[in-house]
Parts: C-alpha cells; structure tokens; sequence
C-alpha cells in the first residue's frame, strides 16, 4: 500500500467512524460519544452526559444551555474558545465542526457583524450541524454561523481570510498533519490566532495500540509526541507558540468504563495508565503580520 493509499484508508475510517457517531445521535440522543471517540454512552461513567462530561473540560452551563440540541455530542478534549478571547466583528473557523458545538458557542462572541465558519468531512455531521442552525438563530437571533463540506489539510477558505481558527480533538486524526498547519497558516490574516484543543503523546504507544482501529477513533493512534508536534507548528511558520499540557480529558477516559478506551486501556503494559503515554494539550500560535516594529 502506498502513503498515499495509506492516508485515505486511515481518513476513510475515520470518516466512517464519526459518521456513526451522527446517525447514533439522530437515533438515540443519549447515545453520545465520550472525548473524540466513536459512538458510546459517555466517558468516564457509562451514565455520563456530554453535559457532564464538557463541565468536565471547564465549559460554562449557562453556555452549554444556549446550544442547540444534540450539538453536544461529547466530542471534546478540551475548551479552546475559553482561552480564544473572540471579538465582535472576527471570521472565526471551526476545523472538525461535528455537530457545530464550539461554532455555536463562538457565534454570540462575534456577533451580528462576525462570521463562524465550521469545516468537517462528514456529511452525516454537516447535515447535523447545519439542521442544529435553525435552532442557533431562533434561540440567538443571530445568523453567523454557516458549515461548509471539507478536509482540513485542503481548507475551503480563501487566502488571508480568516481572524481565528480553532480546533477541538480533530487535528491528531489526520494523516497529514503538517499539511493542516500549513493550511492554518495560509488561510489566516496576518496576525490571526490559531488555539487548538488536541491529544498529544508523552512517550511512544505500544505497537499493538498504533494498530487499532478502536483507538483511531479514540484520538490516542493519531497523536503524535508534543517536541513533533511544535516541530509542525513551527514549520508552518506561525510564531509565538505554545503548548500547554492539560490533565481533564486523559482523568475522563482513564476509570476504565468508556466502552472505546477500555479496551485501549487494556492493551497497555502492565502497571501502566493511559496518562503516561497521552496528553490533552491547548496549542496557540499566530501568524506574524509582517511589520517591523520601528
């Protein structure tokens, strides 16, 4: 099999496995997948809700009460548009967009005059997430908000178009990831912001986890070590980089019953967790604008 053949099977089944995670909510709205994994009942407890599980990862119930429903599906790491800090007025893209959680959550942030713009490669998804904006307007009385059918290492967008791009444990799915920096760094204006929830690896997984199609899904087979993963942002050219390690994802799926990661949690060495080898991290950068300060 060639690298290229390699890379399509690998985002095939990834495009199946989150296609599932769609229709299972259209059919079951509690049958919600825990933290970037296929369909299951929630992570950390089998009882738990994806509103449960996002307070977990520090977003608002006062927020979480203003999304559409089933636009929580559970499918976070972590909580970039927290630290996004958006602004009034700012063309804010979404890569992974699933349902159009944090789109809807950043809509109200930039207002009537701002754009969100939510890219995912999952028709299943899309067709979700653009049934859930009937819901955004009436409940916000505001049209930002559009979904737009894409992968991320081939970004619909125009050059320089965009203020801040976020991200939300979708990147360490890719097969390619350089080439989704790169796009990060090509669609943004000078001086745009990128801040990205994502999996990290602390160590090399064991053999036998790379080759799951279990933990794929799960995020943990796609991620790469966090020195690669600055190597990445770095090569694209963005500046001001940072990585900060962030311990609520990897305590949500470690206890063992999230019916994705046990068996993950199964294939590890002995006397070992989940913990040692993978990391939710918040990546931040910019695009340096250009101009010389004197």
């Amino acid at each position: 099999m060639t690298e290229t053949q390699d890379a399509e099977q690998i985002r095939q089944t990834v495009r199946a496995g989150y296609a599932e995670v769609a229709l299972a909510a259209e059919r079951d709205p509690s049958s919600t997948a825990g933290g970037c994994c296929g369909p299951t009942q929630g992570c950390g407890t089998p009882a738990s809700s994806p509103e449960d599980f996002a307070a977990q990862l520090g977003y608002a119930p006062d927020e979480l009460a203003l999304l559409p429903e089933g636009a929580n599906m559970g499918l976070s790491c972590g909580n970039p548009t927290a630290i996004a800090a958006l602004q009034p007025g700012q063309v804010v893209v979404d890569l992974g967009s699933g349902g159009g959680f944090d789109c809807f959550l950043a809509g109200p942030k930039v207002g009537a005059t701002g754009r969100v713009i939510g890219i995912d490669m999952t028709p299943e998804m899309l067709s979700k997430a653009r049934k859930n904006v009937v819901s955004y307007r009436e409940r916000t009385g505001l049209d930002n908000v559009e979904f737009r059918l894409g992968e991320i290492e081939h970004l619909p967008l125009a050059d320089a178009s965009v203020d801040v791009i976020l991200s939300n444990c979708v990147i360490n799915l890719s097969p390619d990831k350089a080439a989704v920096w790169q796009e990060v760094q090509r669609v943004l204006k000078p001086g745009g912001r990128v801040i990205v929830s994502d999996v990290a690896l602390l160590k090399p997984l064991p053999a036998e986890l790379k080759e799951m199609v279990a933990a794929l899904i799960g995020c943990v087979a796609g991620a790469v070590e966090l020195d690669d993963y600055r190597a990445m942002v770095e090569a694209a050219g963005l500046s001001g980089i940072q990585l900060q390690q962030e311990s609520a994802f990897v305590e949500a799926v470690s206890s063992g019953d999230d019916p994705l990661y046990a068996p993950i949690l199964a294939k590890l060495p002995p006397e070992t967790s989940i913990s040692e080898f993978v990391t939710s991290v918040v990546v931040t950068a910019f695009k340096p604008s250009g101009k010389s300060c004197c």
